[in-house]
């Protein structure tokens, strides 16, 4: 088991870990140091024991805070991927019919009686041009 010497506050602890541990205690004690080198700049020089008691405080304080913004993330994350699943899970909806405009048969009929007119018309127009071109 093998012994890593940390600093907090200034002062230097030896502390016994599992092999494989050590930088996760080294973080560990760099964020407790971090907060004991706070409450000395505050308060000046404070009983070892109080000073460590303070600084796992605030830590403690940080983490309580963390875990319950974590809780409401995980909370809001269930309720995200329920709603995938709803929609996953939902009958598509009925596809939406759409109505094509159709030509009335008696509109059809008068537009192709107009073009015959137009066509019978045409013919007698080419007749009386052929007509007056011959004299």
């Amino acid at each position: 088991m093998p012994n890593v010497d940390i600093v907090i506050g200034g002062r230097s602890f030896e502390v016994a870990c599992q092999t494989g541990e050590e930088p996760f205690l080294e973080a560990a004690a760099r964020a407790l140091d971090a907060e004991a080198s706070a409450l000395m700049g505050q308060n000046g020089r404070l009983p070892e024991a109080r000073m460590l008691l303070m600084a796992g405080l605030m830590l403690a304080d940080k983490t309580v805070g963390i875990e319950e913004r974590l809780k409401g993330l995980e909370a809001k994350l269930s309720a995200a991927e329920a709603k995938i699943a709803e929609l996953e899970n939902a009958v598509p909806p009925e596809p939406e019919r759409v109505e094509v405009p159709v030509v009335p048969p008696a509109v059809t009929e008068t537009l192709a009686e107009l073009a015959a007119r137009a066509e019978a018309l045409a013919d007698r127009v080419t007749e009386k041009v052929m007509e007056d071109g011959a004299r």
